[in-house]
């Protein structure tokens, strides 16, 4: 998309660099370079693109044609009989001798970047870690309304998954259902392996989908997402399968109140560290410090997991247009956990909430 390639082209202006390199790395169903697609539009599994500081280039093969010629939007298209790599070769643009030109290693394998080399022998290559992600770190109006589509996917598959929770059926099943209602909702996809996690296995942080049946009682903890037109959601709910303890309230109880209070906490200028605080001086007052062992939040886009980050040792500094996840926990090996999690915009005085789903605690 021209405002997106726009951004790239001050940067590399700005960094005194001739040009960058930014591709698909193809592992099958999923691609770990969502930059192309933040780029132009692209969502197939094969391409790249070459930014100078004035042109841009996509190049694909005949098999996305016709796709590239529907979704890539600023860029010229070049179908190659080659792959987008070796056809660096061919751009004239690409061959000027000592051409600075700007890759990010980290998202490229060994043999990517050799192809590179190849293809670009006069070239000087500039690791630029990071460098999209930090580009695009704030979302402009466009993304934001993706992230928000996105997340109504989400409340609406928790909506619908509650009547089909009871005591007999697997995490497994629960989760398929789950993914099945996103996509009939309109996701492309899920965003990220499905979390349901029942009973003692909700003190699991990551427990994906299991066999485990779930029992009268049970905490269950959701944590999923839906694509929408490339962006994610990323949402966490815990509910009980049935009445709720005493001490089930009073740990749901303390990561609701932990979890409001940072999502209170944001907004821009604010530190990323300084929401961590909030939250974890909640939970550690409420003596679960040591069970709260990961970071409050993350910023996400086109990628699950992306810059800002909440945590005790972040650097970040908040800014209006970020988007975060707000998500502290309790996890109590052998019991069960909590974990509530919102996706939210920061603003100038606070932020957007974008998940419209209910936080108290829930007994199905």
């Amino acid at each position: 998309m021209k405002a997106h390639i726009d951004k790239l082209k001050k940067f590399l202006v700005a960094e005194n660099i001739d040009a960058a390199f930014v591709a698909i790395l193809d592992v099958g169903e999923t691609t770990s370079m969502p930059g192309v697609r933040w780029l132009t539009g692209y969502s197939g599994s094969t391409g790249g693109v070459f930014v100078t500081q004035k042109s841009a280039t996509f190049i694909s093969d005949f098999r996305y044609t016709e796709q590239a010629k529907k979704e890539v939007k600023g860029a010229k298209v070049l179908i190659s009989k080659k792959p987008p790599i070796a056809t660096l070769a061919d751009l004239k643009a690409a061959q000027k001798k000592n051409l600075k030109v700007a890759i990010e290693a980290a998202r490229l394998t060994i043999e990517q970047k050799m192809m590179i080399e190849v293809a670009l022998p006069d070239a000087i290559l500039i690791d630029c870690k990071n460098m999209l992600e930090d580009i695009a770190i704030i979302k402009d109006k466009y993304e934001i309304e993706n992230l928000r589509q996105a997340a109504k996917i989400s409340d609406s598959a928790f909506e619908r998954i509650l009547g089909f929770l009871r005591p007999g059926i697997t995490e497994k099943e629960v989760g398929a259902e789950l993914e099945y209602q996103m996509k009939m909702l309109g996701a492309e996809k899920e965003a990220f392996s499905t979390i349901v996690a029942s009973g003692f296995r909700s003190a699991m942080p990551h427990g994906v989908a299991s066999s485990k049946k779930l029992e009268k009682g049970d905490f269950i903890t959701f944590d999923f997402g839906a694509i929408y037109n490339g962006y994610v959601s990323d949402m966490t709910r815990t509910v009980v399968l049935g009445k709720a303890t005493t001490r089930q309230k009073k740990v749901y109880n303390t990561v609701l109140k932990a979890q409001m209070a940072g999502v209170k906490k944001v907004k821009a200028g604010v530190a990323g560290k300084a929401v961590d605080d909030v939250c974890r001086k909640i939970i550690t007052k409420a003596g679960f410090g040591k069970n709260f062992g990961h970071g409050t939040g993350h910023g996400i886009g086109l990628e699950v997991h992306s810059g800002p980050r909440l945590s005790p040792i972040s650097k970040d500094i908040l800014k209006s247009g970020m988007v975060v996840t707000v998500e502290p926990g309790i996890y109590i090996t052998g019991w069960g956990g909590v974990r509530i999690e919102d996706d939210v915009v920061v603003r100038p005085g606070g932020c957007t909430i974008l998940n419209k789903s209910p936080k108290n605690l829930l007994e199905i």
